[in-house]
Formats: C-alpha cells, structure tokens, sequence
C-alpha cells in the first residue's frame, strides 16, 4: 500500500491495515492489533497502541500515519440530556454529531427488536427515571452541510461542503462512545444516520463506514436506520447489500406540488419513481419502511393531507413518523397546532397505519430533527 502524507488508518478495513503491516514487514497479526486499537479501544494517539512494537509505531508516524479520530470541539447539553457535538476534522471542517439517553422514539413500530423496545416503552410512560440510561441513539452525519436543499432544515443553509469520508463517518461515532464511556459489551446504542447530509448521495463511503461498525467496531445493523430525502437509483442499489440498516424516508408531503415546493429534490427524482422503488424495496422480515413526515403549519399538515398520505402509501408494510417542525432562524414556516398533529396521526392510525409522533430531543441547543447547523453560530443566537 502507498504511503501518502497524513494518511489516516481511521476507516480502513482489516484487508488494508493487513497491507498497511505488510508494507513493514510485520507480522499479519499486527492488522487485527491496529484493528482492535482502532475500532474497539478508540484510541485516537498512535503512542496508545502498546500492544504494537515501539519501532513500529515510530514507522507509521515517520510515513505520515495518524489515527484520524475528530476532535471535539464543543458540547452543549440538553435540559433533557441530549448533548451536541461540534466534532472537528484535520482539515478544518467540523459537523455535529447528536447523543440522546433514552433515544427519541424514532424506531418504534419499525419491526426490529430495537423498535420493539422503544414501542413497549412508549406504553408505559410512568416508568421512574432511571439512575443511568439504559439505551441511547447517536445521530450521525454523512456530509459536512447538504445539497438536497429542503425548505424547512437548517443544515441546507449551510449549502453542501464536502462529503465524509467512512472514517470521518465511524469517527463521529467513536468520539461519541468513548465521551460517554460507553461499554459495547454492556451498553445499547442505536445509531440513526439522519444528522447532517444526505447518505445516498455519499453512498460508498457511507456502506464502508456501516460495514466497518458492523465488523469491527460491533455494532449490529438491525441497531441502525439510514434516512433517505429519495434517491431513487441509490434505493435498488441498497436494497441488494448483504449488510444494511433499516431504510426511513423523509417524505413531508403526499403529492408531487407539495413535495416540490418543501423538497425541491423532488423536481429530478418524483413522488412516482419513489414510491415505485419503494414498492420493490425488499424488505427482511417483520421490516417496515419508516417515513418520515415533517408537520408544517398550515401547508402540510391538513387532514386531507393524512388522507392523501394514506392511499400513497396503501399496500406498503410502512410506519410512520410525524414530526412536529422544529423552529429554527431563516426557517420560514410555522410550528403546527398540537390538535392538528393529533387529527394526522389519527386518519393514519384508523387506516391500520402505525404512526407514531417523533418526541423532540435538545430543542433548547438546537439538536432537534431539522435544526443541524453550526453550533456556535446557533448558541451565540439563542434558543
């Protein structure tokens, strides 16, 4: 394997790290202790992995070899628990990554043995609090910024910057778990890909990063869910891997005008081609696609609405989320009535729909679904 300046082993595969000793004429087990080092200890310093031999280590770093890890620049902490991150890379940039204890209820009802747990906890919802968490999602981001541009999300402010690379993606990740002391022998962590960017449209990188958390770092994939804003072609392609999460869709409206004026993605990829992909999606068993709906105020959020959303997804075995708008600056749309969240959630559970209302996590550091941005712009604006 070629040397380059600054390479980072963050992201590669035991295939590569086993060519990464070769190049130094190590012995093959020297992969699986830079593996081990890399995924499962969370080192983020070269001089942690004693387990190696110094003139070894002293080799990498001469050839330019770090470990790759972000660094966290900022954390702010949730009235309910919730922490944002502000993770920095070598390069300058930074995306934020999102801890929530407890989860948001997201993956209720989705079939998995995760949304079995999160739908029996959702009825019985005067459980004491808890000493510690017993289960906690990471929202993790893809790109830094996006270009899919929807109306209602903070992030498409940002515009799209650069995409992450599979070691970027894992290293929010990491950062995240080794912050929190977390046991992955012990601890239940869901991860939800719905932070900054779009997946599909950073495809490979983000199947190398899934791969890489399922093999070495342990993380099954029934305990992962990948939002999608529609990329029709990218659909097929995920739904012919050996190893991929759940599938959720953020939809926010149930026909082609409306989509259009809140998702302008939806002029090159329609309602039509998605749904028609959906429709071949296939789905492992007891598996339901989520949507994911946001509720605008007075522009999506009608009955008629619900009703429409209900014939559009007919015959699909679907749940879905609603979203109450999380408000944000430069957001041009209204937080909708509790009444009318309640009457859409109503025509779709009378259909035999399950529908389940997404609970907002760190609202009040504007870690919400939809408010991504930067965090120390949004801090110094306030709440």
């Amino acid at each position: 394997m070629s040397q380059a300046q600054h390479t980072e082993l963050l992201g590669l595969s035991f295939q590569q790290l086993t060519e990464v000793a070769e190049d130094f004429a190590q012995a093959p087990y020297r992969a699986r202790q830079l593996l081990d080092g890399l995924y499962r200890q969370m080192w983020s310093r070269l001089e942690q992995f004693t387990t190696l031999p110094p003139i070894f280590r002293q080799q990498l770093t001469d050839s330019g070899y770090t470990v790759g890890l972000p660094r966290v620049e900022k954390r702010f902490v949730s009235l309910d628990g919730t922490i944002r991150y502000l993770l920095a890379f070598s390069d300058g940039q930074s995306v934020e990554t999102v801890w929530m204890p407890e989860g948001d209820g997201g993956e209720a009802g989705d079939g998995s043995e995760v949304g079995d747990a999160e739908l029996q906890e959702l009825s019985q919802p005067s459980k004491l609090r808890k000493e510690r968490w017993q289960r906690a999602t990471i929202c993790v981001s893809s790109q830094v910024g996006c270009a899919v541009d929807c109306a209602f999300c903070m992030t498409a402010l940002l515009g799209l910057r650069r995409n992450l690379s599979a070691g970027e993606i894992v290293g929010q990740i990491l950062a995240v778990l080794s912050d929190q002391a977390v046991e992955m022998q012990r601890d239940r962590v869901n991860l939800v890909f719905m932070g900054q960017g779009e997946p599909f449209l950073n495809y490979d990188n983000f199947m190398q990063a899934v791969r890489l958390l399922v093999e070495a770092v342990g993380i099954p994939e029934s305990r992962m869910t990948v939002s999608t804003s529609g990329i029709v072609p990218r659909i097929a392609d995920f739904g012919a891997e050996p190893v991929r999460p759940k599938l959720a869709v953020s939809l926010n409206a149930p026909n082609e005008v409306l989509r259009t004026q809140v998702m302008p993605i939806t002029k090159k990829w329609t309602i039509e081609k998605l749904m028609a992909a959906l429709r071949e999606f296939p789905l492992r068993n007891r598996e339901r696609i989520t949507f994911e709906y946001v509720l605008l105020g007075g522009v999506n959020d009608d009955v008629q609405h619900a009703r429409e959303m209900v014939e559009l997804i007919r015959g699909l075995r679907a749940k879905v989320n609603l979203i109450a708008l999380n408000k944000g600056p430069e957001i041009p749309f209204s937080v909708p009535a509790d009444e009318f969240v309640l009457a859409f959630q109503s025509v779709l559970t009378r259909a035999g729909i399950p529908t389940f209302i997404r609970r907002p996590r760190g609202r009040d550091i504007y870690a919400a679904c939809g408010q991504l941005k930067h965090a120390t712009e949004l801090m110094q604006l306030g709440p």
